[in-house]
């Protein structure tokens, strides 16, 4: 079996008395799009941020990238792209800016060709003397992604990355994402929307820290009890308000 790119046992994590992640155990392959799915609270973004060496796990391990995250988070952090919910953008600074300032963070010269090449890919070449602040969701969305994968990262995470984007920008953040997959990155993602789900290989459906159901997005759903993801998520619904 070759290695994966993320594996975890009970992977756990505690904010005083309250267990945001309960014992979670995963493998995630190489080149593999995969979701965190739940609703808030269930422990997706918490999990992602232990991932990603940004929080010490409480118990259990996590392997990324073949390193332990809570022995060497410094090291996961240079073999990983993150997006996180908030983009990490300089607004005042233009979008040309920001690739150079994210660009020189991972030891990348002005102008590289590495940094031509995130350009075309994510078509920002016209943008690029575009402050940030003025960009549109989807603009957005797509720079804070070209910051993300300038060291050329195997792996990426990717936490709610479309919310409040519109349906159009969606859609072709998505054809972007599985070309990076085809292209052999390791993406994780998680979100809430269903449709969005329904284009990873495979979920892990989490509920009050807990994972509750893993496999297909259709294997996922019949696990829940429901015929597709979007009853199986209504279905987690009622049962967390109980």
């Amino acid at each position: 079996m070759s290695p994966s790119a993320v594996e975890t046992h009970n992977l756990t994590r505690r904010f005083g008395a309250v267990t945001a992640v309960d014992a979670l155990t995963l493998r995630i392959e190489q080149g593999e799009v995969f979701g965190l799915l739940g609703p808030n609270g269930s422990g997706k973004t918490t999990t992602i941020r232990m991932l990603c060496g940004l929080l010490e796990p409480s118990q259990g391990s996590a392997l990324v990238a073949g390193i332990d995250v809570a022995v060497a988070p410094e090291q996961v952090k240079q073999r990983i792209g993150y997006m996180a919910q908030k983009v990490g953008l300089y607004e005042d600074l233009t979008v040309g800016e920001n690739l150079d300032f994210y660009a020189g963070i991972y030891g990348f010269r002005r102008a590289t060709a590495r940094l031509a090449e995130v350009v075309a890919f994510l078509e920002l070449a016209e943008r690029l003397g575009q402050l940030a602040g003025q960009l549109s969701g989807g603009w957005k969305q797509r720079l804070a992604l070209a910051c993300a994968l300038i060291h050329r990262p195997a792996l990426l995470f990717l936490d709610e990355p479309t919310a409040g984007v519109d349906p159009a920008a969606r859609r072709r953040f998505w054809h972007t994402i599985h070309d990076l997959a085809h292209a052999g990155t390791t993406v994780l993602v998680t979100t809430h929307y269903m449709d969005e789900a329904e284009q990873c290989a495979r979920l892990a459906m989490m509920s009050r820290g807990h994972l509750i159901a893993l496999g297909t997005p259709a294997e996922v759903a019949a696990q829940v009890g429901g015929r597709t993801l979007e009853d199986a998520f209504v279905i987690l619904q009622e049962r967390d308000e109980r």
